[in-house]
């Protein structure tokens, strides 16, 4: 397992090869640039909100897409453009992912998400071996603690199983007096396990409560939000792990579109549609939360970038 905290590394594209000739020192100006130009990046500085988005980007990563035993293959430009148009138009403050590929390709994506116009500083990428659907946050706030959780097990009769993907754990210090810690989740998806994948992710589930659970316990105001693909839905055993039976309650935020729809997730083979990527808030949080600009992006690019819709929750910056 590799917990991977970086700012650009060597140069590996996920989308193609035609970014690979801009220089360090190109992106360096543009960053400068972008912070004395561009005014949307420093809109929520003004008006004392901040924003957080999560986001299943589909194997934005190098697979094997060609079924010729490699894992060498990008994800379509197409798709990758899309995906950071879908993103810049709503220039989030913070983004959690989920599906990212290994560091090189991560840069990457920073990097195109740079030249649309948002810098983030700062970011973490929770590489978990060989697998190429990693969890990851940027942010424009300084990251001040990474404690991920990767060393989460569970049993199911004598099989001894590894939470697959790890929790992303990072706090971010967003002014001077306002933190607020984010857990990020991609959880057991619905493919076939002989396990019983949903025995699986409820588990998953039940352990992500259990930190939930801690944190909480040593201080129930702790600013706190748990998001990201929970493969499951509202109703479901899992989610209802999630959101505190057991206890540490989180509160849904409960998202919609502009038209009031609130599934997130497209199902290509039977044309249905579910909602299975979430944000948590703690009550400590609750109160900051503006329930009106908390909305599931409505956008014909969703269908092209990936088969998830991005989930956007809007904040006040204090307490």
């Amino acid at each position: 397992m590799n917990c991977v905290h970086i700012s650009f590394v060597r140069h590996h594209s996920a989308c193609g090869a035609e970014q690979a000739s801009r220089s360090a020192v190109c992106l360096c100006c543009f960053r400068v640039l972008l912070l004395l130009l561009n005014g949307s990046v420093c809109a929520s500085e003004t008006d004392g909100t901040f924003s957080v988005m999560t986001y299943n980007v589909h194997e934005y990563a190098l697979t094997d897409r060609d079924g010729d035993g490699e894992a060498d293959d990008p994800k379509p430009e197409s798709e990758c453009r899309a995906v950071v148009r879908l993103i810049a138009a709503q220039h989030p403050d913070i983004l959690t992912v989920q599906e990212m590929g290994d560091s090189s390709v991560f840069e990457q994506f920073r990097r195109e998400l740079l030249a649309a116009g948002l810098d983030y500083p700062y970011a973490e990428l929770l590489q978990r071996g060989r697998m190429e659907i990693n969890l990851a946050v940027l942010s424009r706030f300084p990251i001040v603690s990474v404690q991920h959780r990767t060393n989460e097990w569970y049993s199911i009769g004598d099989s001894k199983v590894p939470v697959a993907r790890g929790f992303l754990d990072v706090e971010i210090q967003v002014n001077p007096q306002y933190r607020f810690r984010l857990l990020a989740a991609h959880l057991k998806s619905k493919v076939y396990s002989p396990l019983g994948q949903t025995e699986m992710r409820r588990n998953e589930a039940r352990l992500l409560n259990k930190v939930i659970r801690e944190i909480l316990e040593k201080n129930p105001e702790t600013n706190l939000l748990a998001a990201g693909d929970f493969n499951d839905d509202y109703n479901s055993v899992p989610v209802r792990e999630v959101s505190g039976r057991r206890g540490g309650p989180m509160t849904d935020l409960r998202p919609a579109d502009s038209v009031g729809d609130v599934w997130t997730y497209f199902w290509p083979s039977t044309d249905g549609f579910s909602r299975f990527d979430y944000i948590f808030v703690s009550d400590g949080m609750l109160k900051e939360a503006i329930r009106e600009q908390t909305r599931i992006i409505r956008d014909p690019l969703t269908y092209q970038a990936s088969d998830h819709r991005p989930v956007m929750a809007v904040f006040r910056a204090a307490d």
